[in-house]
């Protein structure tokens, strides 16, 4: 058996950690033989978990859950299934709507706007470098 827990610090921070006896794990926290982070922020509230099988699934969770933002944290807490899916959906513009077509060549301007052969102030740049030295 495994648990996936997290726990609300003073201070309003979280701490995620998995265990294999939550009962056990909580009082140590709260008697400051935990982490360094709640020794350090004391008193400290179970405000999550989740049970598990086996130990290591509790674990992969745990790291899972630690790579999260505070609100999709905040949306597991409060079983908010909306907010959940929202903060799973990628929120940075320069690689969301990543087109699996053009695979790693994604980050580079669409074919219609190449920009291979001219210089950014649109210049056109010489058609080949072969009298460049360093250029194989």
């Amino acid at each position: 058996m495994g648990y996936m827990y997290i726990l609300e610090c003073c201070g309003g921070s979280y701490y995620t950690g998995s265990t294999k006896n939550l009962e056990k794990r909580l009082w140590e926290h709260q008697n400051m033989l935990g982490a360094n982070h709640t020794i350090k922020r004391q008193p400290v509230k179970l405000v999550y978990f989740e049970e598990f099988d086996r130990i290591d699934e509790a674990f992969y969770r745990e790291k899972q859950v630690q790579g999260w933002s505070r609100k999709k944290k905040e949306a597991l807490i409060t079983k908010n299934h909306i907010n959940l899916k929202r903060f799973s959906e990628c929120q940075n513009k320069t690689h969301c709507g990543f087109d699996s077509a053009r695979g790693f060549d994604s980050a580079q301007p669409p074919s219609n706007r190449s920009l291979s052969d001219r210089d950014c102030d649109g210049t056109r740049q010489p058609s080949s470098l072969s009298g460049v030295e360093g250029n194989v």
